[in-house]
């Protein structure tokens, strides 16, 4: 959106190392510093940093106590970030008053009205216009070792079942289930997943080695980016290659609970092909429990209609 307004702007953006792969995938951005770095070395010598961007405004999306101090001591003009934190009182002078609790808006939306007091007549867009906004560059061409994952002449589908406890699981017998209803001569299955959380599911790994391509544990972040990007469709809980996957503009479909904490009204993948499902009433019983009822009862079968709908 900032391109949109300002089409001669250099965007940098400033993250952690292991959101690189991510930030670098959108042609929007110009540059990327590692706020790793900047947190490793001394305060005069980070003030020096961010000064010599040049950058004559910060929007601080989320409170960073040394990077709000930094910003203000680099002489950055306009330095805008949320009013509820006692460090953007401090150091930042375009304050928005946002309530990330009370408002009913998505997480992507509430975010994006930091630019209120940016960009001159600036409107919070909708839910659905966001997913044209990402600016996601797809690399044309697949390394070898990542072509073999794909399959040229079936539907290739990932799914995602585990998330480390982020978020509550759908449980490896409802994947089991899905990969099950899958047909098998239309449709490539492609089990992913970190190595922590391939241990944690090597029975369900040796159930479907002759029926599914297993890359848990096998990928960098930035070759799953590729992987997601040139598969027709992702399933997952509200974890970080969902949204990467509603990013890229693939099939993205989300498995949530009720939760008012991770509801998907604010935490939902936005993308032109993302859709999600979950329990229509209010639950947090599961507050203190990894396991989720609400989010188990979603009918495997719900999702494989989901999946045929969007091919047909």
């Amino acid at each position: 959106m900032i391109k949109d307004y300002f089409p001669d702007s250099q965007i940098i953006f400033i993250g952690n190392r292991k959101s690189e792969p991510v930030i670098r995938s959108c042609k929007n951005i110009d540059r990327f510093i590692d706020n790793d770095v900047i947190e490793s070395i001394s305060l005069k010598k980070a003030v020096k940093m961010i000064r010599s961007t040049g950058a004559d405004c910060i929007i601080h999306a989320s409170p960073d106590k040394r990077l709000s101090l930094i910003s203000k001591l680099a002489g950055i003009r306009l330095r805008v970030g949320e009013s509820i934190y006692w460090h953007h009182i401090l150091f930042l002078n375009n304050l928005a008053k946002i309530s990330r609790k009370k408002s009913g808006l998505h997480d992507a939306q509430i975010s994006l009205m930091l630019l209120k007091n940016v960009i001159p007549d600036f409107i919070v867009p909708q839910k659905e216009q966001i997913g044209s906004m990402y600016g996601f560059k797809k690399s044309d061409v697949l390394s070898s070792e990542l072509s073999a994952y794909i399959h040229n002449t079936k539907k290739n589908v990932i799914i995602h079942p585990k998330n480390r406890g982020s978020w509550r699981e759908w449980g490896l017998d409802n994947f089991s289930r899905l990969v099950q209803m899958l047909p098998y001569d239309s449709y490539n299955v492609i089990i992913a997943g970190t190595e922590i959380e391939a241990r944690l599911m090597e029975g369900f790994l040796k159930l479907f080695r002759a029926r599914a391509v297993d890359v848990t544990g096998k990928l960098s972040l930035e070759d799953y980016i590729r992987l997601i990007s040139h598969s027709d469709v992702l399933i997952s809980t509200g974890n970080g290659p969902l949204h990467i996957a509603a990013m890229t503009g693939i099939k993205t479909i989300g498995l949530y609970s009720p939760m008012k904490r991770n509801a998907p009204g604010k935490r939902a993948p936005l993308g032109n092909n993302a859709s999600f499902f979950s329990i229509e009433k209010e639950c947090n019983k599961c507050n203190k429990s990894e396991h989720c009822e609400c989010i188990r009862s979603i009918s495997p079968v719900s999702v494989f209609n989901e999946i045929e709908k969007y091919f047909n």
